[in-house]
């Protein structure tokens, strides 16, 4: 380890090194390509905003394969949501086709969470290379492979109840009452979502005996202690 990486972080500093890493992932993957969507929906309509958050998102998978750097799983899941979308439309232009579009996404990304942890490879394994450094002896670990499939469940779920939630909303409220709506129940269940995530990750590494470090860029590295 370097003189970079401050050993046994408070819980505190593995939130907000946490909040540091999803950030830059989240305005690639989330936050961009929504204000190009709304933005050309606005001055050129629905397809010409549908093409612009698609063609952001699929530049940069191909930006980063061709680098031979690796795909964010939150860009991943983008590019899978904004395919589904697509093809939705090409199928069919209504208004309530167009507006269950998202929670169509939401129903797939939590049945790929749930394939995954059926198929032994849980998701959530994949994302975490994404925030935490660890080495493949941590990663086997049994009670990491435990958390992994755990909160690979949880994530699943919370997707899920989403979707519930949101297509409950649509088929009940006015469309103004729902946009706002259904974008608030799931920033709140997301929020709750990563709280228990990143509290059930610290107490299991502690728990196992594994070392915690966090880096000046906000990386986290698990390792065996020494």
């Amino acid at each position: 380890m370097t003189v970079d990486w401050r050993a046994n972080p408070s819980r505190r500093s593995v939130v907000t090194a946490v909040l540091r890493r999803l950030f830059p992932y989240v305005v690639e993957a989330t936050l961009i390509p929504t204000t190009l969507y709304y933005v050309c929906l606005l001055m050129f309509g629905l397809v010409w905003g549908i093409l612009a958050a698609a063609g952001w998102t699929y530049v940069c998978i191909a930006r980063r394969v061709a680098m031979r750097r690796p795909v964010p799983g939150l860009l991943l899941l983008a590019a899978l949501g904004i395919s589904i979308r697509v093809l939705m439309y090409l199928l069919n232009d209504s208004v309530f086709i167009f507006f269950v579009q998202p929670i169509a996404r939401t129903v797939a990304t939590a049945l790929f969470f749930g394939c995954s942890v059926l198929i032994g490879k849980p998701l959530v394994g994949r994302f975490a290379a994404d925030f935490c450094l660890f080495d493949a002896e941590v990663g086997a670990r049994p009670a990491i492979v435990s958390l992994f499939r755990r909160l690979t469940i949880l994530w699943a779920g919370a997707q899920a109840t989403i979707a519930a939630i949101n297509l409950t909303l649509l088929l009940t409220v006015p469309v103004s009452v729902f946009v706002g709506t259904a974008a608030a129940t799931a920033w709140v269940i997301m929020c709750g979502g990563v709280v228990i995530t990143v509290s059930d990750a610290v107490q299991t590494t502690r728990r196992d005996g594994l070392r915690t470090a966090v880096g000046s860029g906000g990386r986290l590295h698990a390792y065996v202690a020494a």
